[in-house]
This record gives structure tokens, C-alpha cells and sequence, in this order.
């Protein structure tokens, strides 16, 4: 099996793990997918662009972060292996985008273009439950969870919890980067990590 293979064969159990499809399916979908590699720092989407594609992440991570005024840095998630990565409010509105989506560490995706990938859910209904399945999953359960957590969990737990899903995260992504995504500053998460050292 190539490493291009194995990258595939990763997405389809990803996929299949939301919502599982037959064959004939993912093969509709992963018509006009890709193999993509970026470098630590290189800049998949730009702010002020329409995005046009989805990546899910094979290997490295991605941060989808603003810049306020003031330049401080407002990460809106971290993505990891399995992970998919996206701004699709851009690209389903055709709107320009107000994040930036970056490698922080090399990073291999598979790239799906949007529209293309739309096209084939709207030709399948395995497809399109497989999208409505990811949805809820992602956009509901997900991001409930995680604006709960946010209102009743201190800061200690949600990092707590972040290391127990995704172990030495803290070895691989920059810690500023790591308290944005907690809503916490830098200095915050530093204090976290020495009190839990002792």
C-alpha cells in the first residue's frame, strides 16, 4: 500500500465512522479528493478568502485562528489527525472568510474540494445522510459540549480533558495556541501546567 493509499484508506474509516456508506459511495465522494502536504506555519486558507475546500487531516495538526485589533491571537480550534478542517460558513454563503487556516506542524490532508463534494452529496442518499450524520455530530453535539464546558468546567479540567483525548498535544502545539482554544492566556495555562507538575 502506498502512503497516498493509506492516507485514503485513513479518510474512508474516518468517514465511515460518522455514518457508514458503501463503497460505491465513498468512491463518489472521494472522486475529486487529493493528497496535500504543508509545511509547519504554511497558510492553507487566508483571511478575507472564500473557502472553497474541506481537508481532513491524515497527519500534523491545523489552527484556524483571528487576529483582533489589538493582535492578539483568538483560536477557534485545533485540528488533529482524523480531524476534518474547514470554514464552511465561507464556503457555503460564498462569503469572504474571517479566519486564518494554518499548519503548526508539517501536515498532510486530503483535500475535497467544496462545491464538487456538494455536487456528489446531492446525488447520494447514503451521502447525504452520511452529511447530516457529521453535522449533528460535529456542529451540534460537539460544539455544545465544548460551549458547555467552557461556561461550567475551570480551566484545569478543560485542559485536563484536552490532554486525556489527544495525548501529548502538549509536546506537539505551541502552548499559546493550546490557550486560545481553551480561552485561557498563556500566562493562565503556564500556572495550570506548574501547579499540576507539583
Amino acid at each position: 500500500m502506498t502512503e497516498t493509499e493509506k492516507y485514503l484508506d485513513d479518510f474512508k474509516t474516518a468517514v465511515t465512522s460518522v455514518y457508514p456508506i458503501s463503497d460505491k459511495a465513498f468512491d463518489l465522494l472521494a472522486e475529486t479528493a487529493y493528497v496535500q502536504q504543508f509545511k509547519k506555519n504554511e497558510v492553507l486558507l487566508r483571511e478575507g478568502r472564500v473557502a472553497n475546500d474541506i481537508f481532513f487531516v491524515c497527519k500534523g495538526a491545523l489552527s484556524s485562528y483571528f487576529i483582533d485589533e489589538k493582535g492578539a491571537i483568538w483560536n477557534k480550534w485545533i485540528y488533529l489527525e482524523r480531524d476534518f478542517a474547514s470554514t464552511r460558513f465561507s464556503a457555503i454563503i460564498k462569503t469572504p472568510n474571517d479566519f486564518k487556516l494554518q499548519a503548526i506542524e508539517n501536515t498532510t490532508v486530503v483535500c475535497m474540494p467544496y462545491h464538487q463534494t456538494r455536487a456528489a452529496i446531492n446525488q447520494n442518499d447514503e451521502l447525504k445522510n452520511l452529511y447530516i450524520a457529521y453535522l449533528e455530530k460535529k456542529w451540534i453535539v460537539i460544539n455544545e459540549e465544548r460551549e458547555i464546558s467552557l461556561l461550567t468546567e475551570s480551566a484545569t479540567t478543560r485542559y485536563l480533558k484536552l490532554l486525556a483525548a489527544h495525548p501529548g498535544i502538549d509536546n506537539r502545539i505551541p502552548l499559546q495556541y493550546i490557550a486560545s482554544h481553551l480561552s485561557i492566556t498563556p500566562t493562565q495555562l503556564s500556572r495550570i501546567r506548574k501547579a499540576l507538575t507539583k
